[in-house]
């Protein structure tokens, strides 16, 4: 069971030091929610959540024999993705002698039908959301100073320091555009740390997921975040997840009172560089 754990574990924080956030997905819809190829029952608990950070194009999912059952292959060099199961042991107690169940949590590997050859599978709905682009929050990212790069060409959302990319899918993916702009907007306070807008050493230097500084980044973008979804007036829409999300970062913080009040000040002064406010008045690193 500790393996099973253990995989599942390095996997959600494989992502998180990606920027990725696997339970926190607002967009592709009912259609794209990961499946197995040859029964089509939809994953579910975490499973979902894993296989749904995936950056395929496709939900469908099935494991190594599948695709071999199926007359297909798993494409050379391809690496599949953790799924895990309770499988149920018959176990005798070894001093009344009776005979119980108990669950051992076990997992297997799965691989995207995009990452197998000779596979036939059910190609998507090309349909997308008929979505119109909030004006107020198009006037934010489009008047931001010094902008990072954009690729909108991704199943993703995420920003990469290393080439100053922020990464995210198109508005039309989304469930709602106000979820697509909260996402965008979490994004783009995180480029602020590169090193030649605000500099910030959580985001120029190496991050270790779960360490206090991890924390602080995560809790800055969303509480930045938080600030222009208010700014734009699109904060009723996405408040529920926002709370969520900041409150969890706060339980990392909650021995540390005056880095919240440290944070709040880094993640204002974000959303104020995104808005070409002046940050004159601000202390460096403050």
């Amino acid at each position: 069971m500790s393996k099973s754990y253990e995989v599942i574990t390095n996997r959600i924080i494989e992502l998180l030091e990606q920027g990725t956030v696997p339970w926190q997905k607002s967009w592709g819809g009912e259609q794209a929610h990961p499946r197995n190829l040859v029964s089509d029952k939809k994953y579910q608990g975490i499973n979902a959540f894993l296989l749904g950070s995936a950056s395929y194009d496709s939900p469908y999912w099935l494991t190594y024999r599948q695709a071999r059952d199926r007359g297909g292959h798993v494409k050379k060099g391809e690496k599949g993705l953790p799924c895990v199961f309770w499988k149920w042991l018959e176990t005798e107690d070894k001093q009344t002698k009776k005979h119980k169940k108990v669950p051992m949590l076990k997992h297997y590997t799965v691989f995207n039908v995009t990452q197998c050859g000779n596979v036939n599978y059910p190609t998507l709905d090309s349909q997308l959301q008929e979505h119109e682009p909030i004006e107020r929050c198009e006037k934010v990212v489009h008047e931001m100073p010094n902008p990072p790069n954009f690729d909108w060409n991704t199943t993703l959302a995420s920003y990469q320091p290393s080439t100053d990319t922020l990464r995210i899918s198109p508005l039309n993916k989304f469930d709602s555009p106000e979820a697509y702009y909260s996402v965008l907007f979490h994004e783009l306070v995180h480029s602020t740390g590169h090193n030649s807008r605000l500099d910030r050493p959580s985001m120029s230097n190496k991050i270790v997921y779960g360490s206090r500084t991890y924390s602080n980044e995560e809790l800055l973008a969303e509480m930045g975040a938080s600030f222009l979804c208010g700014h734009t007036g699109i904060e009723n829409e996405v408040i529920d997840n926002s709370a969520a999300y900041i409150q969890g970062w706060l339980t990392k913080l909650r021995a540390h009172n005056t880095l919240i009040v440290k944070v709040a000040g880094q993640a204002q002064k974000a959303a104020d560089h995104i808005l070409n406010k002046s940050i004159e008045n601000y202390v460096n690193g403050a």
